[in-house]
């Protein structure tokens, strides 16, 4: 979404690179807190490349992980409590598998807490005898051939197999299965699990087991991605909901769709439902057909004369613009192309209501698909992303590496630039759901808004045809070392550039563009347009800004303006809040 304020000529773009990548540019080495930040060049393995981010707000725990700390918890409930593991398993799988809530509800109330959980102070045997009936099929049964709980009521083997197995075929909710007594609340735990199911129920059983430690603990989730068994374990209160999986999957731990800042998740639901109702389907058929006068059915006109007719069986004959029946329109009515009728009904008013509602419904879709177009398109986008990482991280990279004798290591800044090409991608998509459902009435804030959205869709594209484009001639030719070292230079400054300005785009976003008022609007968005988001660098020039390192402009009334990125900042602030650079 670009306005005429940031279209900027060819020739000063061509110069603000020139300047930046002549070799006396810094790179700043500071990084944002919030999430953004991605491996160094430091790790020689290559799937450590595909988590773009580092893990600073949750863990990654992939099943031996989840078995281990299962085991511990059970372990630790045997030992303090003095259980077997069959009972510790039911006590943690009824707290949640949280071991402090156990301690403090079995010795707060020990008594009451079996009776929830089903576990007796003391197993009862069935009465030995030579036979003994079964309570389900009551037929007669060998003692070795009954079993029971720890109530002590006696079923055969074949009924309790019967009993286990449709348990767990109905789902997780075998790991609360209590005595088929109805009045007996005895629970049956593991032990008789494994005893008396066949492999595949005792697979399954396990499998529920695993689960519920992810699903019923409140600080882990399933990573959603196909096919990933990993679970992230998140520290609840860290900041950002933002994780990333081992299978390079990132997501929102709070709602589980994918990672979506600067939007927040009910914006992210309202899209999603919105993308997905049928509510634009009716938009769409109120602003570009009319229903036919006799069967009501809409009819679309998308070229020809006034003169309709509907499909059969209708085959109702009609005027597109007054709906009268074609019977009455001649040459007289103005003909094929045109309708008197419809002129004077319209000038008396007749149609007004009608037009409104339909020139409203118009307005409303062609918005949503200008948002809703763009968002798509970087989604597009990301994922060609995506697929070019994978390629340079298994087959080009290798290549590159040939061709200029270096060793891979000293290519990763190529698969920064991805992580960060992709990254992006994301951010500028969500962006565009932002701006959908940012308030019309709010001029100042879309305007600060579409500019900043702008900038960062330019700056983004400069990285990615650099990084897809740029970098063929490399990977065809031999080229010379020099000039793959400028290319490196500039690769390398385009992802800092780009990183500290989404960096800042995302944290301006998720205050709310807090920054701008009705009263300072005009001229935080016009400082804003030299300095946005621009990175810590020296001797450089923004798009269409002054070069770096002017006189700082001072105005004690309203604030200060930073002499590196020239936003203008509230005069109690101490270092400037876009780049951080000192006052």
């Amino acid at each position: 979404m670009d306005s005429e304020d940031d279209m900027h000529d060819a020739n000063d773009v061509d110069s603000y690179e020139e300047d930046y990548y002549s070799g006396d540019a810094m790179y700043s080495d500071d990084e944002d807190d919030a999430g953004y930040e991605f491996l160094h060049n430091d790790s020689d393995d290559s799937d450590d490349v595909l988590v773009s981010r580092q893990q600073k707000n949750s863990t990654i725990l992939k099943e031996d992980d989840i078995l281990q700390r299962q085991e511990e918890d059970i372990t630790t409930i045997c030992s303090v409590l003095s259980i077997s593991r069959d009972f510790a398993c039911m006590l943690l799988r009824r707290f949640n598998w949280n071991v402090s809530n156990v301690h403090e509800a079995w010795f707060a109330n020990e008594d009451e807490v079996r009776k929830a959980v089903g576990l007796l102070d003391k197993t009862i045997k069935p009465p030995k005898a030579r036979e003994l009936p079964c309570g389900i099929c009551f037929e007669s049964y060998p003692f070795d051939k009954i079993s029971s709980a720890a109530c002590g009521h006696p079923f055969c083997n074949t009924c309790w197999t019967a009993y286990i197995s449709t348990s767990i075929s109905d789902g997780p909710g075998c790991l609360t299965l209590r005595c088929p007594i109805p009045s007996c609340g005895a629970a049956v735990g593991v032990d008789m699990v494994n005893m008396l199911t066949s492999d595949e129920d005792k697979k399954k059983y396990r499998r529920y087991l695993l689960r519920s430690y992810i699903e019923d603990n409140r600080k882990t989730k399933w990573c959603p991605a196909p096919g990933c068994d990993c679970a992230i374990e998140f520290d609840i209160g860290s900041g950002s909901y933002d994780v990333t999986c081992h299978c390079s999957y990132s997501f929102c731990w709070n709602c589980t769709e994918e990672a979506h800042r600067p939007v927040d998740c009910d914006t992210v639901s309202k899209w999603i439902m919105k993308n997905s109702a049928e509510s634009e389907n009716m938009n769409w058929i109120l602003a570009n057909s009319k229903p036919c006068p006799k069967c009501k059915r809409p009819i679309e006109k998308n070229q020809g004369c006034m003169h309709m007719t509907c499909n059969p069986p209708c085959k109702y004959e009609f005027c597109w613009l007054c709906l009268g029946q074609w019977s009455d329109h001649g040459e007289r009515t103005g003909g094929f192309y045109a309708c008197n009728r419809y002129e004077s009904a319209k000038q008396e008013g007749a149609y007004d209501e009608s037009e409104r509602r339909r020139e409203m419904a118009k307005n409303s879709l062609e918005r949503y698909t200008h948002y809703y177009e763009r968002w798509a398109t970087n989604q597009s986008s990301r994922q060609k992303a995506l697929a070019d990482l994978h390629q340079m991280q298994t087959v080009h990279l290798a290549k590159l590496s040939e061709k200029q004798c270096q060793p891979e290591t000293q290519l990763k800044f190529i698969i920064e630039a991805w992580l960060q090409i992709v990254e992006c991608r994301r951010v500028l998509k969500w962006t565009y759901a932002y701006g959908y459902y940012l308030p019309e009435h709010e001029h100042a804030k879309r305007q600060f808004f579409e500019y900043l959205q702008g900038e960062a869709e330019a700056g983004l594209e400069r990285l990615h045809q650099c990084a897809e484009k740029e970098l063929r001639t490399y990977l065809n030719d031999d080229g010379v070392q020099d000039a793959f070292n400028n290319f490196r230079t500039k690769l390398a400054g385009l992802t800092s550039v780009t990183r500290n300005y989404f960096e800042n785009l995302v944290r301006a976003l998720e205050n709310g563009l807090s920054d701008v008022d009705a009263h300072g609007a005009s001229s935080k968005t016009s400082s804003s347009k030299n300095a946005a988001g621009t990175s810590k660098t020296k001797g450089t020039k923004g798009k269409g800004s002054n070069r770096v390192g002017a006189t700082s402009r001072t105005d004690d009334s309203t604030g200060w303006s930073c002499d590196q990125c020239t936003y203008m900042n509230p005069k109690t602030a101490t270092s400037c809040q876009m780049c951080d650079n000192g006052r």
